[in-house]
């Protein structure tokens, strides 16, 4: 009777019992079925996880992050208290999430290899100060010289600079950069040279900063000729295998020979 009857309420009992049927035997089916009989949608949930995996994911949507070889130029690693150069007083994470929002992948310049590409950004952000003065009469007897490695498992080379309490004053200050060069390497070049060192790297990103200058211009100035010597070196002495370029380095001693850091 049940099959057979005409009544709405008995056909709707009956396609309820079937598709509890259909359930047992297929649920995928169920749901198909259900929804061209009844012109019923399935209740549709949204479940988020947070798991170490999905947090990983996330993470990697991101082009740029600090290399640990420039941890060395911000305040809050210990290892920026015996580094010579620009440190930033802004937190790792607030820089890396300011140059990832500011990043154009049309916007890189290449650099001294083709792993190495250069982003030029404004500097409205940080109060970092151009630390490169001209070597002139009047200040050259301030020039000091001495042996130093960036880290403990490269060779010491020969470096010269003014000490900043020599050369500047209330009077007479270094100017805020206005442009922040971000030196970028790429991730497999990064992990040949973390191999290399007996190292392991930490990010997965395409692009590693190994390295900030700040400076008055958006166009890459020379790096200093002891730094194209030392690249040349092996990747286990601390260089990127690159042979030298007399070019290039020529082009960089015309600029250093006049030129010098500010420690």
């Amino acid at each position: 009777p049940l099959l057979t009857s005409k009544s709405p309420l008995v056909q709707s009992q009956w396609c309820n019992m079937k598709t509890l049927l259909l359930f047992a035997l297929n649920p995928s089916s169920l749901l198909r079925n259900c929804a061209k009989t009844n012109k019923i949608r399935p209740k549709q949930t949204t479940t988020t996880f947070t798991t170490r995996k999905s947090i990983a994911l996330m993470s990697t949507t991101d082009s740029l992050t600090i290399d640990p070889f420039a941890f060395r130029q911000f305040q809050e690693s210990d290892a920026s208290r015996d580094y010579s150069g620009t440190v930033f007083n802004i937190s790792m994470e607030e820089f890396t999430k300011i140059a990832n929002s500011r990043y154009d992948e049309k916007e890189l310049k290449d650099g001294y290899a083709p792993f190495c590409k250069h982003l030029f950004i404004r500097n409205d952000f940080t109060d970092a100060k151009v630390n490169v003065l001209p070597i002139t009469p009047e200040n050259e007897s301030l020039l000091r010289c001495k042996y130093e490695a960036r880290n403990d498992k490269e060779l010491p080379v020969l470096t010269r600079r003014f000490p900043k309490d020599l050369v500047v004053t209330p009077d007479n200050p270094l100017p805020v950069a206005k442009y922040l060069d971000l030196i970028l390497y790429s991730r497999e070049q990064i992990n040949k040279e973390n191999e290399a060192m007996g190292d392991d790297s930490t990010s997965d990103t395409p692009w590693g900063i190994v390295s900030i200058k700040a400076q008055d211009v958006d166009y890459e100035l020379p790096m200093q000729p002891i730094t194209v010597m030392r690249n040349a070196l092996g990747k286990d002495q601390g260089g990127s295998g690159v042979p030298l370029d007399r070019e290039k380095y020529m082009e960089a001693f015309n600029y250093w020979n006049d030129h010098a850091v500010v420690d």
